[in-house]
């Protein structure tokens, strides 16, 4: 077999699909794009959808990838098994209604047996297929493979749900017998069974069918063939390794953790080498992830990424590392990956200063966590249990980010179980939780093949003209049909014709309204709505007020005021973008935008809070712009030429062979199709209205212009002059100094009101410290007084703590609803193993609370004021056992 490396049979795998008439495809982000149903990109196919369902037909119908993707429905499988990871890559070649079955899987003979490619013996390859697909077993015998070779499998049927669908074909690897886990007259020990021998390295789904919603299989108007095989395990084929972790993909990281562990080595001992196989997953996925935007947090993508490092570090302390490490992989996995990710390395620096900042934040969380399970734990044996509740373990896993083996270790050391079923139970509940948050959009449409056949050329000119007066009505559709004639009123049709100024909404900004004129002048169609059909044409959606006719021609007239407000909002995009970038730094890229006719909306990536500082200067440099009446150039490039102009790609946009970029003076270039003002001082004036996060690692800006900006100013300073009014201000530039001598006179009161209350609690004191009981030889003070709430007890546990006039304090009180517990104890009682917080815990929950502090006092809140006598008796109770 041949010797290779990962990136030599990624290269190989493209460039034999490139030589087959295939367009390779970049790796797209692992961040969705449009895509509500994914929170990670999750396979190659992800990318595809709007080619399968056919919303957008492709430039070329075959297309070829190695496609970086994230799964993460069994973290807790990774670097226990072979071949489970949360980060790996799919190659896949593609088929829109182009090429099918005898294309497909004599293409894939030859690349797997061909001398120039792969060169696989061919009696180490077995073939599953649907039973019913007789098509595909004559394909596969033709193109060369052994009858022997070819097994039928029931479950070789490839089904998502709504959309397409068909039968496929799975492609599997003989290892022999000496890799096998299984001995070999075991039943499972066949290609598809569950064993180690028969590697599975490439599907072949041949995608036929409509999974209609209606639960029917129809045939599928324009048929794909849609592949996948993972590079991970075919890289271990080739790197003849008995996982996928011991070959170039991991190995450099695994050795790397070795260099930072405490004199570990990897292969010496199992649980070292999870470890170890766990670690060099997440350096991956971590890494990538973060390259592609998304960032540590509570919620979603960045409360994976987050799991994902806490999961690391733990590991590394089982190597040994107590100090932040899995930062310092980054540029080791950044040089594996150089080949088809130079950008890893070149954001190596700000993924690891995002991940080191992570770690630094965890370790201080993992000593909370481990106080909180050391509590738990005594909490669980002092109540006379055996094993900790499943919610508590839960608690640990999801807030501190304890995996459920590390707290079930710690509890095994003191003697305790931990209620799996309790846990489970909790973890299931998180999931619906996060299942039903999942927008619940189809993942896949129904092919549309009406719009998909519609080929008529059709010309966007709004970027010169808002009117054209002499349209052609190509086609009309009226309820999913071609029709020659429509004129129901109110009735809604779509429409393309020759040439249109519509803008269809793309790339953030909404699409044109306006109407429809015949060659009388008369109103025959409202547009509502423009969209792209899967040709590119401009799809305009009509409600009808007149009659409109298949290849009559027709004026249409964009409403202008509507037009030049988007045109305003879209070009101060640009210069937001770019103010951004200048002020935050360049890892700031866009996350997402709307530009309406009133108001412009601005996602960006951006690790940490936006301080009010740097949002002025983004808004006075975008102003500033604006001031400086720039010029703003449109040309029309091939992609080489405009990246030479250093044009930035928005979003994650796919540009074809010509591109159109807009530059903004010296200031801001960027590719877009959209469309802009001719000057940067027709946007009068750029105001940010709000800047808020709205998921891990994204902010928001939104923002208004020229008429809108002005309104919201004049609004602000009919704001600032109510206020003057409130505040007695003649003039509204003294109501600073008029709200500051407000805040005065309110600390002045302040002060005075603490000092009373400091005065009637030294009342309270003089009153409670006599009333002293005797509980086995110790004095004890338990009352409820009448104070302010915690700040007054503790004043008044000071004042106890002068005079000791009880060897124990206990002082309860009430206010707002709520209720608040203290305990002193006094040196010479802690002496003899009485503490403060151990009464504290047995009493803080007649008041439906909890607490802790020291052994000489501690103190406890809760929401139920009522149980305070039931405290305070407790309290005493308490003291009859503990004091001997």
């Amino acid at each position: 077999m041949k010797e290779l490396s990962s990136s030599q049979i990624r290269q190989m795998y493209l460039d034999f699909f490139e030589q087959h008439g295939h367009k390779i495809m970049p790796s797209a982000s692992l961040v969705p794009v449009d895509d509500p149903t994914l929170l990670w990109i999750n396979s190659g196919v992800a990318t595809m959808k709007k080619y399968f369902d056919g919303s957008v037909v492709p430039d070329n119908p075959r297309m070829t990838s190695s496609q970086k993707s994230i799964r993460t429905n069994d973290i807790e499988n990774v670097g226990r098994t072979a071949r489970h990871h949360t980060l790996f890559e799919m190659l896949g070649n593609f088929s829109v209604g182009d090429y099918f079955k005898p294309e497909a899987i004599h293409w894939a003979w030859e690349l797997l047996t061909g001398d120039q490619w792969f060169g696989f013996d061919p009696d180490k390859l077995y073939i599953t297929v649907y039973p019913k697909d007789n098509d595909a077993k004559e394909q596969w015998l033709d193109a060369g493979v052994a009858p022997d070779h070819i097994l039928a499998a029931e479950d070789n049927f490839w089904d998502i749900g709504q959309g397409p669908s068909g039968p496929d074909s799975e492609i599997f690897y003989d290892r022999g017998q000496a890799m096998n886990n299984v001995a070999e007259d075991d039943p499972e020990n066949y290609p598809g069974g569950e064993n180690e021998r028969y590697l599975e390295i490439w599907n072949i789904v041949f995608s036929q069918f409509n999974h209609t919603p209606e639960g029917t299989y129809e045939p599928l108007p324009h048929k794909n063939i849609d592949t996948g095989m993972g590079l991970e395990r075919l890289v271990s084929v080739f790197q003849h390794a008995k996982t996928n972790f011991e070959t170039d993909l991991f190995l450099p990281i695994i050795r790397a953790t070795e260099q930072l562990s405490d004199g570990k080595h990897y292969g010496d001992n199992a649980a070292d080498d999870v470890s170890f196989k766990i670690i060099a997953d997440h350096a991956r996925a971590v890494t990538f992830a973060i390259g592609d935007g998304a960032l540590p947090s509570n919620e979603g993508r960045g409360y994976v990424i987050r799991r994902l490092i806490r999961r690391a570090i733990l590991n590394g302390k089982k190597l040994g590392i107590n100090e932040a490490f899995l930062y310092q992989l980054v540029p080791v996995v950044g040089k594996i990956m150089q080949s088809h990710y130079p950008e890893v390395l070149e954001q190596a620096d700000y993924i690891a200063g995002v991940i080191h900042s992570e770690e630094d934040r965890f370790n201080v969380t993992l000593d909370t966590g481990l106080s909180l399970l050391n509590d738990t734990i005594a909490a669980t044996k002092a109540a006379g249990n055996t094993q900790l509740a499943g919610t508590d373990a839960f608690k640990l896993f999801d807030t501190y980010g304890f995996p459920i083996e590390l707290t079930t270790e710690y509890a095994s050391d003191e003697g305790l179980g931990v209620d799996q079923a309790g846990f489970k139970a909790a973890m299931e509940e998180q999931r619906q939780r996060a299942r039903n948050a999942r927008s619940s959009a189809k993942s896949m449409g129904v092919q549309r093949a009406l719009l998909t056949d519609i080929k008529t050329p059709s010309q966007y000119v709004g970027y010169t003209q808002l009117t054209v007066d002499h349209a052609k009505l190509m086609d009309i559709i009226v309820n999913e049909a071609l029709v020659d004639e429509a004129k129901e009123k109110n009735e809604t049709a779509e429409l393309i014709f020759d040439q249109t100024p519509f803008y269809a909404e793309m790339g953030g900004q909404v699409a044109d309204t306006g109407t429809v004129l015949d060659e009388d002048g008369n109103e025959v169609a409202e547009v509502t709505d423009v969209q792209h059909a899967p040709n590119g044409q401009n799809l305009h959606t009509v409600k009808l007020t007149g009659t409109l006719k298949k290849n009559a021609t027709y004026k249409l007239i964009v409403n202008q005021m509507r037009h030049r407000k988007i045109e305003k909002n879209h070009s101060a995009t640009h210069l937001l973008d770019q103010s951004l970038r200048n002020v935050l730094g360049d890892h700031t890229s866009q996350a997402g935008s709307l530009v309406e006719p009133n108001y412009l909306r601005f996602d960006f990536t951006h690790f940490g809070q936006v301080t009010q500082a740097d949002l002025r200067k983004v808004e006075q440099m975008v102003n500033d712009q604006i001031f400086a009446e720039l010029t703003v150039k449109t040309v029309e490039t091939d992609l080489a030429t405009a990246k030479k102009m250093g044009a930035i790609a928005m979003f994650s946009e796919k540009y074809g062979k010509t591109v159109r970029v807009v530059s903004m003076g010296d200031f801001n270039v960027e590719f877009c199709g959209g469309d802009h003002v001719a000057n940067t001082n027709e946007i009068g004036l750029f105001k940010i209205v709000s800047e808020t996060g709205v998921g891990a690692g994204v902010r928001r800006i939104e923002a208004v212009t020229a008429a809108e900006a002005f309104d919201f100013l004049n609004n602000e300073e009919v704001l600032l002059q109510q206020t003057a009014d409130l505040v007695k201000s003649q003039q509204v530039k003294e109501v600073p100094h008029k709200v500051a001598a407000l805040q005065t006179d309110i600390k002045q009161l302040e002060n005075e009101q603490t000092a009373l209350q400091a005065k009637m609690a030294s009342q309270q004191a003089a009153n409670a410290f006599t009333n002293i009981e005797e509980i086995n030889g110790a004095k004890v003070i338990a009352q409820a007084v009448q104070v302010a709430g915690m700040g007054q007890l503790r004043q008044l546990a000071d004042d106890w703590k002068q005079s000791l006039p009880s060897d124990v304090l206990v002082l309860a009180t009430a206010a707002d609803g709520k209720a608040n517990l203290l305990v002193a104890v006094a040196p010479n009682l802690v002496k003899t193993g009485i503490k403060a917080g151990d009464l504290i815990k047995a009493i803080a929950p007649a008041i439906n609370g909890g607490g802790g502090g020291r052994p000489d006092m501690a103190q406890a809140g809760g929401k139920n004021p009522e149980g305070i006598d039931t405290a305070l008796t407790q309290a005493k109770h308490w003291l009859v056992d503990a004091i001997k």
